[in-house]
């Protein structure tokens, strides 16, 4: 018997026994469904957290001294003894590291207030005070007026380029450039503003302040609002994607040296590049992705018990078809194909649904979000194989129970 002959057979006996398939089809659907929405849900998000976590280009990397992604509170306490980094320690990579040609520094302020005339804000604005370097490190330039110069940073000039969100609230109908705001009291000149860049979860990206970092120092001081000394992030830009690997190996070694430590003694800074931090948001999700696997397995296996159940139930209620296609000369192989295929059909058919199910409530998700919507396509193929490898292995006992019936019995069974 062919392979379409088989096929044909198979669609048949799902049409004959239409509720005892609709039955078997839940369990199928609910396994795959559970999986691939689980699944295109955490899709969905990485797709954004991805993009969100590439603020650094594909040349640039970060030093911290606070740890990048999560930590156990041990360790929490371990690294505020850290040594804070400095604007030294960012000067000593720019002269010596020859794989880096832009290398800058970072410090850090928050719950600022901006105050034009009668307007505003509350306090919810960050300030960062930075060198020039700030915007093609942080792949976000400054698309009206200029950026802050070495002769601001110098000079220690009260300037500041302001986010997007904040030149739009404080001022809407007005072009801020030249015009003298007041942060926390104190008056700027603001001669910039940053292009938009929205964040998905609702960041800071458009919500901050650019100003020069010796200005920042003179003003904020060594301490932050919490009381902890002030710790300079440092941005570095290899030369080329090439070098990047060779950049952070001599930042690294540059960095050992400038603080200190010994051969014996671990690093006492935090380096991270855009892939570091994806790695690091990949393992939080590891669980998820592993319970979803676990779910929908014993989802899936509930099924194919169900599917083995209803086979032999079949097998049962068709012996004397079975035996009357033996005595016409049909041999054990055609009727294992056809109940296999059987199997097989009503396995994919749930898989078909449970897929189509899985990726329209994973990308609810982004319908009431700004994440973007995602299809993981991948998990089409995935979840119709592993349908499959569930249909062959439950439905293999029954067929061969019914490939193995004695013609003559089953032609007397009543």
């Amino acid at each position: 018997m062919k392979l379409i002959d088989a096929f044909k057979m198979a669609i048949t006996a799902i049409k004959m026994n239409k509720l005892r398939s609709a039955l078997t089809l839940v369990g199928i659907i609910a396994g795959v469904a559970s999986i691939v929405a689980v699944m295109t849900g955490v899709s969905v998000i990485q797709t954004s957290v991805e993009k969100e976590m590439s603020i650094l280009g594909n040349t640039t990397f970060q030093i911290q001294k606070w740890a990048n992604g999560p930590t156990s509170q041990e360790e929490r306490i371990k690294i505020a003894k850290r040594r804070p980094l400095t604007v030294a320690n960012a000067d000593a990579i720019r002269d010596r590291v020859k794989s880096v040609n832009l290398v800058g520094a970072e410090l850090w302020g928050y719950q600022r207030v901006i105050q034009y005339k009668n307007k505003k804000t509350e306090p919810n604005i960050q300030m960062c005070g930075g060198t020039p370097e700030y915007p093609a490190n942080n792949t976000h330039l400054v698309e009206f007026g200029r950026n802050i110069s070495n002769e601001d940073v110098k000079l220690g000039r009260n300037v500041v380029v302001l986010g997007f969100g904040v030149a739009k609230e404080v001022f809407p109908w007005t072009d801020p450039i030249n015009r003298i705001i007041k942060i926390d009291g104190r008056k700027f000149k603001v001669i910039g503003v940053f292009g938009e860049k929205k964040s998905t979860f609702g960041g800071g990206f458009d919500n901050y302040t650019l100003i020069p970092i010796t200005l920042y120092k003179r003003i904020y001081g060594k301490y932050r609002g919490d009381g902890r000394l002030n710790s300079v992030n440092i941005t570095i830009n290899a030369k080329s994607p090439e070098l990047l690997e060779e950049a952070i190996a001599e930042t690294r070694r540059v960095m050992r040296h400038e603080r200190g430590l010994k051969i014996n003694e671990e690093d006492d800074f935090t380096l991270y590049t855009n892939q570091s931090n994806i790695d690091t948001f990949n393992k939080t999700t590891a669980g998820v992705k592993a319970g979803a696997y676990v779910i929908g397995i014993i989802a899936l296996i509930v099924a194919g018990i169900g599917i083995m159940n209803i086979m032999l139930v079949s097998v049962t209620e068709r012996t004397k078809e079975i035996g009357l296609r033996k005595s016409l000369g049909a041999k054990r192989r055609n009727i294992l194909s056809q109940f296999l295929m059987e199997a097989i059909l009503l396995t994919n058919i749930g898989g078909f649904f449970g897929v189509m199910i899985g990726f329209g409530l994973g990308n609810i998700l982004s319908m009431v979000t700004a994440f973007e919507a995602s299809v993981p396509l991948e998990w089409v193929l995935g979840g119709l194989i592993f349908c499959t490898i569930v249909g062959v292995s439950f439905g293999l006992w029954p067929a061969m129970i019914a490939s193995k019936l004695d013609p003559i019995e089953s032609l007397r069974f009543e």
